[in-house]
């Protein structure tokens, strides 16, 4: 039974054990315990008999007609003094026997009434009282009774909410999996609840702007692929021209050489940017890269720390086993990372991984000066880099640490930043 019933039935239970609870205490105090009322009706019979048979009877037969009821009935009438019983009862209690009135005992099981007010039925009547006791009186039957009511209530009402939520509940999964279809990739997700169902507007909305982000991504990805593929043509050409300057004018001036080995840096940097933005851009296509098994350790061994001064120490443990995946990304993926911590490293920094149940564990670590935990989540950004000098004085358009993101969320891992024992930044992918 799906959630959204239970809810509904807990919430009905305690409204109906709310309003049992209302209703007793309100017909408590405008007309009495309801109990009483049920231990009245019980005892009817031994009241019948008190008020029709005993008190019928003239002053010289009343006390001959109570011992002959004390024969014949099941139950118990005794005359107690009046004075030993008022001090247990509440104020109420106290003013009704005293104007006349049966007192129910319901624990006990009785019932109080004063003899008399007058004194008229024996001597000394008036400060008396007769208790009647071992009534048939059933409480516990009652409340029985009164259970099965509300059970059989709580039913009926519970019967027709089970089967309103059960198809809504079906419509919200049906939504539930449409979102994460989208959410992982799958644009063409559509929810398709039944037109008759109450959340089929809500899913027309969802449909609504699935349509317009598919329809912006696909905007996005078209004009991003058409740049990327149109700069190639003229920085081909740009580096044809420059190879034809450095063979013709390389030595007629000293400053020339220098002059164009700054100039093909810049195009490198553009070919570099535009391959960049075309893994970005392939990378919204996860189903035109098919995956393979994967031996971990093998593929980790080969990822390559790019050179620098600071030294790199590799840490891989035993059967780390074998993965689902795309080879290149991952490679891709780690050496992004390894490439951004020989970049910010003072002297070390290193790559380790270990299988930690159901999961592979790796850690990119550098003594580096770290990453603030406020702009953790933004370096995972295209373009996104920090506002300090040693980011600006380096290469690199922060698209390294976006397509490693890219990548891992492909293969349903994650990956976080921390504090690293190095004492820089650790890069953290459970995969």
């Amino acid at each position: 039974m799906n959630r959204l019933f239970w809810r509904f039935a807990a919430l009905v239970l305690l409204a109906i054990t709310l309003a049992t609870g209302a209703i007793y205490i309100t017909f408590s105090l405008l007309f009495g315990d309801p109990l009483e009322e049920m231990a009245r009706r019980q005892a009817a019979g031994q009241i019948f008999l008190l008020e029709q048979y005993i008190d019928q009877a003239g002053a010289d037969e009343w006390l001959p007609r109570l011992n002959k009821v004390r024969e014949v009935s099941a139950a118990s009438f005794e005359l107690e003094p009046l004075a030993a019983l008022l001090p247990r009862l509440s104020a109420r209690q106290r003013q009704q026997l005293l104007d006349g009135a049966i007192i129910i005992d319901v624990g006990g099981k009785g019932f109080y009434r004063r003899v008399d007010r007058e004194g008229n039925r024996y001597i000394g009547s008036e400060a008396e009282l007769i208790h009647a006791s071992h009534l048939p009186i059933n409480i516990a039957q009652a409340l029985g009774m009164e259970a099965i009511r509300f059970a059989l209530i709580a039913i009926f009402l519970l019967l027709p909410i089970g089967w309103w939520t059960q198809r809504h509940w079906r419509g919200l999964l049906s939504l539930s999996r449409m979102t994460d279809a989208f959410g992982q990739g799958d644009l063409g997700a559509r929810a398709g609840p039944r037109q008759p169902s109450s959340i089929a507007p809500l899913a027309a909305r969802f449909n609504q702007m699935a349509d317009r982000i598919s329809q912006l991504l696909e905007a996005r990805r078209d004009l991003l692929r058409s740049v990327s593929h149109e700069l190639r043509t003229p920085i081909a050409r740009l580096e044809f021209s420059l190879e034809l300057l450095r063979e013709q004018h390389g030595a007629d001036h000293p400053a020339i050489p220098r002059r164009l080995n700054a100039m093909g840096s810049d195009v490198e940097e553009l070919k570099t940017l535009v391959n960049e933005l075309l893994t970005l851009n392939q990378l919204d296509h996860p189903s035109a890269l098919p995956a393979q098994t994967l031996a971990l350790a093998p593929l980790l061994e080969a990822c390559v720390a790019p050179p620098g001064k600071a030294s790199y120490s590799l840490h891989l443990a035993p059967q780390l086993g074998q993965i689902q995946g795309h080879a290149r990304l991952l490679t891709r993926a780690v050496n992004n990372l390894l490439g951004n911590a020989a970049k910010y490293a003072h002297s070390q920094f290193s790559l380790s991984a270990a299988r930690v149940g159901e999961q592979i564990v790796i850690h990119v670590d550098d003594d580096g000066p770290g990453i603030p935990a406020n702009v953790r989540e933004r370096v995972f950004e295209p373009f996104y880099r920090l506002d300090r000098e040693q980011d600006h004085a380096s290469s690199g358009f922060g698209l390294g640490l976006a397509i490693c993101a890219q990548a891992l969320q492909l293969h349903g891992a994650s990956i976080t930043i921390s504090d690293s024992p190095l004492g820089g930044a650790r890069f953290t992918i459970l995969l």
